[in-house]
């Protein structure tokens, strides 16, 4: 095996680039986000911004935002298409304008709840209906938000808190939010950091307590940093086939929690350097298993381990993650029956996933090609699983098939080529 570093090419955080887009349409004038995601996810979410009246134009790899520093005012249909962001941040946006603004989106999208936000925004005195058991499509009559004070159930998803937290500097009066149970917390503290940097007054007095002020936000110019989820596949990648590989821009300083998903490739013995502005993670022999990991705020990469673990020398439970049977597919499930087509034992309950060895496993640096068997892997239209399940496809060339390649396309249209690029000789086929 070559020992020649590897430099991955990842491309920008879906999470900053969607927060950042709305955050520099409620600012007034133009803002300029430098290195943005294009992806499907956040080409839907700009678009959706378009059809409510903000204004995006692209320069080179630059787009500029110019917003009016409120919400809108004309009344919309928008289409969110498959990204959950926009369901659930656009809406609040929506509410502190003036108009009736229909929210819809893909069949995947309308099976994913919207009930806490909609009673949320009804809360503050906004009209919202929604279909069927609490989804899309959801009506907003817009007449402006008050503020005061909210209580949030923030089991289900922390992107309700965020869209609620992001509309806040636009209410008529300071807001205070109360959340209950609150899963993926980092990524509040990347909102609330992103609102900061726009200019807003937000405050956490006490755990689970957000203050924010009026006075609306501010036009900036922001780089965004490459996404930590998907950047995990790489590293995973690395350890398991005994690589070095380095994410450059994605450092100590990252907004992105998710970055904490080395941590987990550290306790599988890897070795990991987290720099200022780099991380790198090295394979150094076989997966060590035989440990138990919480991966409640950093959920978006228990797959990522999940696909692996079968290339340790023993167990690996991941606790946690009830709330991942909620996105664009029921993760667990989903990984447990891929695992379970490749002749991999796991075990399941609500909110946590066992992974055993597979045969062979702990040969070399990884497993023998003996630890998953040939198998279609059901991708379930979900990009996380595609990406976690080509990791292990690596261990095991020409054994696993996806069958629908294309939905990484949702965050990292380049994922195969990049992967391809890096490891030539084990890619999945």
């Amino acid at each position: 095996m070559s020992a020649i570093p590897l430099t991955a090419r990842i491309p920008g955080s879906k999470s900053i680039t969607n927060r950042a887009l709305l955050l520099a349409a409620a600012a007034p004038g133009t803002s300029t986000l430098r290195a943005p995601l294009v992806s499907d996810d956040t080409v839907a979410f700009r678009d959706a911004l378009t059809a409510l009246g903000v204004r995006v134009s692209e320069y080179g790899t630059s787009w500029e935002i110019t917003g009016a520093g409120r919400g809108p005012t004309a009344g919309a249909r928008v289409w969110c298409a498959d990204a959950g962001t926009a369901a659930r941040f656009l809406p609040p946006f929506a509410a502190t304008g003036r108009g009736a603004y229909v929210f819809d989106g893909s069949e995947q999208l309308r099976a994913r709840p919207l009930r806490p936000l909609a009673d949320a925004l009804s809360a503050l005195g906004a009209k919202v209906s929604t279909e069927g058991a609490g989804g899309l499509p959801l009506r907003v009559d817009a007449d402006g938000l008050r503020g005061g004070a909210l209580d949030v159930d923030g089991r289900l998803s922390s992107q309700f808190l965020s869209g609620l937290l992001m509309a806040a500097p636009l209410l008529s009066d300071p807001l205070t939010v109360t959340v209950r149970d609150l899963v993926s917390r980092p990524y509040i503290d990347m909102t609330i950091a992103l609102m900061r940097r726009f200019g807003a007054r937000v405050d956490e007095d006490a755990p689970g307590v957000i203050a924010t002020a009026g006075g609306g936000y501010t036009a900036t110019d922001l780089v965004i940093e490459p996404d930590a989820s998907t950047a995990s596949y790489f590293f995973a990648a690395a350890a398991v086939t005994g690589r070095t590989v380095t994410v450059p821009g994605l450092g100590r300083d990252s907004l992105q929690g998710d970055l904490g998903f080395v941590e987990t490739l550290r306790r599988a013995g890897a070795r990991v350097e987290i720099r200022a502005d780099s991380t790198t993670v090295t394979g150094t022999g076989p997966l060590r298993g035989g440990f138990e990991v919480d991966m409640g705020t950093i959920s978006d990469t228990f797959m990522t381990l999940a696909a692996i673990a079968p290339l340790a020398d023993s167990p690996i439970t991941i606790r946690g993650i009830g709330h991942a049977r909620l996105k664009e597919s029921d993760r667990i499930a989903a990984v447990a029956g891929n695992l379970a087509a490749c002749g991999v034992m796991t075990q399941t309950g609500r909110d946590w996933l066992t992974v055993y060895p597979g045969a062979g496993a702990g040969a070399g640096t990884g497993a023998g090609t003996g630890a998953v068997r040939p198998a279609r892997i059901a991708c379930h239209r979900d990009h996380r699983i595609a990406m976690a399940f080509s990791v292990l496809g690596l261990r095991a060339p020409g054994r696993l098939t996806l069958d629908d390649p294309a939905c990484v396309g949702k965050t990292f249209p380049g994922f195969h080529a990049e992967l391809t690029r890096l490891f030539p000789e084990e890619v999945l086929t």
